[in-house]
């Protein structure tokens, strides 16, 4: 793969998997667009690595806290966490439906769905939800007030992402302004939920490098760029986003895909084989 093409997917991958506009949309777009082959199987390892280090090290000492309380433990210094000793077990529990959703839907999310008319209108569907969540949402609770139905409604919300176009963080955050959470929490609580969807995302993707001839090709020169590059600016997305939103509401997104998806439905109209 071409250096640039290297360093172009692996900014698109960082600066998007955390945003609530669509990783998947905008790599597959920026792909079709420009006439790229799609990305192989060691680059998608390379962005699933580096989107999985960058959530990691941002949220090492929140992950620390939240595995110690859920084992009885009493570490962190994190008052929101500390007052939920549950949320590591609410955690793995909204991880349950995006498991199943991707044993029944693999291929059809990795083939069938993967067209621009349904990344074009999962963005704008997914956009008018937001749009919905952040004027119905009431915006009073936190992480510490999170409970057993809180973490099914987001986790179903999250087993959505799977359609290209939706966004894990949009569908989630969204779900979570619809049960009333802060931005800022609904966003904290979806980039802490991502980490084991996108951690069995790699795993998987490495098994299936492993059985098809062996993991070399984690030490080349294309794999690591990608794994550093989308793990840095993944990071400094996240830190900005979450200082976004302790000020700022999410409708600026929600402008961005649905004039988004209408450019991409547009595109797909007009270069539609006759």
């Amino acid at each position: 793969m071409p250096i640039l093409q290297v360093i172009i997917l692996a900014l698109v991958q960082g600066l998007t998997e955390f945003l609530p506009i669509s990783s998947t949309a905008h790599l597959y777009l920026t792909s079709w667009l420009f006439g790229w082959q799609l990305e192989g199987l060691d680059f998608d390892i390379a962005l699933h690595l580096g989107t999985l280090l960058a959530v990691l090290l941002y949220f090492a000492r929140d992950w620390f806290q939240l595995i110690a309380q859920g084992f009885g433990l009493r570490v962190g210094g994190d008052e929101e966490l500390s007052h939920n000793r549950m949320l590591l077990w609410l955690l793995a529990v909204a991880s349950i439906p995006i498991g199943i959703a991707g044993v029944l839907f693999k291929h059809q999310a990795e083939e069938t769905w993967r067209n621009p008319f349904v990344i074009g209108g999962m963005l704008i569907v997914v956009g008018v939800l937001m749009y919905v969540a952040e004027n119905a949402g009431r915006r009073q609770r936190d992480l510490s007030s999170l409970g057993m139905p809180d973490a099914i409604t987001v986790g179903i919300a999250q087993a959505l992402a799977i359609v290209p176009g939706c966004s894990r963080s949009g569908i989630t955050i969204t779900a979570g302004l619809f049960r009333n959470m802060t931005r800022e929490s609904a966003a904290r609580f979806s980039f802490l939920l991502s980490t084991p969807a996108i951690a069995a995302a790699a795993g998987s993707a490495l098994h299936g490098m492993y059985k098809k001839g062996g993991l070399h090709g984690v030490l080349s020169t294309d794999f690591l760029l990608g794994v550093a590059i989308s793990a840095i600016t993944g990071c400094i997305v996240i830190s900005w986003f979450l200082h976004y939103l302790r000020r700022s509401g999410l409708r600026p997104f929600v402008y961005y895909r649905i004039v988004f998806g209408i450019i991409v439905l547009a595109l797909a109209f007009i270069r539609r084989p006759a």
